[in-house]
């Protein structure tokens, strides 16, 4: 299943490479607000705060990114109006993941370094507490907006499938953290144009709808063996309409 999670996603990548890149442009003048606009303040109260705000902002836009490329997901496309219109509808969940960036960022830069400076067994244990919490978290709400986008709109019930998601597909959730790292460290080589954060929504979508397709699957055979799931079954549909191509189908598209 990963080996064609990471096929369909580079050709959807491909074909909408337009979209992405604009959906990255986006992103980075969002992300320039929390990150170039406080250092021309003095006050740090009112430096804390613009960052803050330009943190939400940048959840809000992931949000709306999010509904847009999952229309990529599933074999469509996107336009503007949609963009502007996802934004109305999505800035709840943006709010709520800015929170939570937050919460993790506080965590890492206060908690963490505190913890470990105390010279004793409680510190290295509450340390390692506030680690293993890092790591659930962004294992778990690494989803977010893609379970926002693909199954539930209330936000403690997205909260709560994330968690399970995670817990009940441990292993897609660590492949897909390592992944969308490797996938930032790439595009920092292309200013983080392509794949970018867009890439990454794209990717996480993909892989939370393949994931569906099991859920299809044992929902219909109700006392199958869940370790044992027949993807070559299951993707047969998928990989139709995924197909397959070479490099200079890549490139020369329209020769076909």
């Amino acid at each position: 299943m990963l080996g064609f999670l990471i096929r369909k996603t580079f050709y959807d990548l491909w074909d909408n490479m337009f979209r992405i890149v604009l959906v990255n442009l986006g992103f980075i003048a969002v992300f320039s607000i929390p990150v170039f606009l406080p250092v021309l303040f003095s006050s740090p109260a009112l430096a804390l705060a613009i960052r803050a705000i330009g943190v939400l902002c940048c959840s809000v836009y992931l949000s709306a990114a999010a509904l847009c490329v999952k229309s990529l997901s599933d074999y469509g496309s996107f336009g503007f109006g949609d963009f502007f219109r996802n934004i109305k509808e999505a800035w709840p969940a943006g709010l709520v993941v800015g929170f939570l960036a937050f919460v993790l960022l506080s965590l890492i830069l206060i908690a963490l370094p505190f913890y470990m400076s105390i010279d004793s067994p409680v510190g290295l244990l509450l340390a390692a507490f506030v680690f293993w919490t890092l790591v659930l978290g962004l294992l778990s709400f690494q989803f977010f907006f893609a379970v926002r986008a693909r199954l539930d709109t209330k936000l403690f019930k997205v909260l709560k499938k994330c968690m399970i998601i995670f817990f009940d597909n441990a292993g897609m959730a660590v492949f897909s953290l390592l992944h969308n790292i490797a996938v930032l460290l790439f595009s920092a080589l292309l200013a983080f144009l392509f794949p970018g954060p867009g890439g990454i929504l794209l990717f996480l979508d993909e892989a939370l709808r393949l994931r569906l397709l099991k859920y299809e699957w044992i929902e219909a055979n109700p006392g199958a063996d869940r370790r044992k799931i027949p993807w070559d079954a299951i993707l047969i549909e998928e990989r139709e309409k995924t197909g397959t191509r070479t490099l200079k189908n890549f490139i020369f598209p329209w020769k076909d």
